[in-house]
């Protein structure tokens, strides 16, 4: 089984808590040359929810979303944040408890969600359902659980997402046998899988990129990664040497993001 479609080691290693997680995202918010933020532009499209609006989020991970976009959340909504991981809710509760905001919290796995018919107006699946043993059983119990028009908000990766740092990896890892981990739902095959179900599917895409003057983000976003385990330090040492000489050169370390968001209406 892909690694990362593992859902015990997900639950138990990869995400058993948000460290991991808060190492990737650590290297977004300080370089990151888009300023407008990649959660308050999700969020934007959420704006166009009416009120009483009932929404799950799938895979909520600490609550990033909410937590960046507390003040913009209205009253009127109706949210339940549920992840399979106990440890992210965890996290999720403890960033989201100081906020004053209602939530409701669930450990669910997606491909059985335990709601009724036609419970939400909106599900949010973000960075998600490429985890997803099983994606075409998980689509089908979230159009299940969506009312009549209700929408489903899922964003991914694109191919060449981090791809400096996927070739980093590559070099630091015995074998060539790198897969990246949002290869089973990405951007350019993630419109077929969702319309497959949904009879109106939308991408767009959130322009942005990296520009790094530090070498340790780069070297803790590896070591976050499912791959940590076969990294042997030598070869960690040698990488952080040859991106120290980059950064004397360049002054900085480019590497490309391609992230966007599926909006699907049922």
């Amino acid at each position: 089984m892909f690694k990362l479609t593992n859902q015990q080691y997900l639950k138990t290693d990869q995400y058993k808590d948000s460290s991991n997680l808060d190492a990737r995202v650590e290297i977004h918010k300080r370089f990151s040359t888009n300023p407008y933020g990649w959660c308050k532009w999700v969020f934007d499209n959420l704006l166009k929810l009416p009120e009483n609006t009932r929404i799950l989020e799938l895979g909520c991970g600490p609550g990033y979303l909410w937590q960046e976009n507390v003040n913009r959340i209205p009253s009127t909504w109706d949210i339940t944040l549920s992840d399979l991981s106990s440890g992210m809710l965890d996290s999720a509760w403890r960033n989201l408890v100081v906020t004053g905001r209602s939530y409701r919290f669930k450990e669910i796995d997606a491909q059985a969600i335990p709601f009724a018919d036609e419970t939400f107006d909106a599900v949010i699946a973000n960075h998600m359902l490429y985890h997803v043993p099983d994606r075409p059983k998980a689509i089908a119990e979230i159009i299940r659980v969506l009312k009549p028009n209700g929408r489903l908000f899922a964003t991914t990766i694109g191919k060449n997402h981090l791809k400096e740092i996927a070739d980093w990896i590559q070099q630091v890892k015995p074998g060539t046998d790198f897969v990246s981990f949002g290869s089973p739902f990405t951007l350019e095959n993630g419109f077929e899988q969702l319309n497959q179900f949904f009879p109106q599917v939308m991408l767009s895409r959130y322009p942005d990129s990296l520009q790094v003057t530090e070498v340790k983000p780069i070297i803790a976003f590896i070591l976050s990664t499912s791959h940590a385990a076969e990294i042997s330090e030598e070869k960690l040492i040698k990488l952080g040497n040859d991106l120290e000489q980059i950064l004397k050169e360049k002054s900085k370390i480019s590497i490309q993001k391609d992230s966007g968001l599926f909006e699907a209406i049922k």
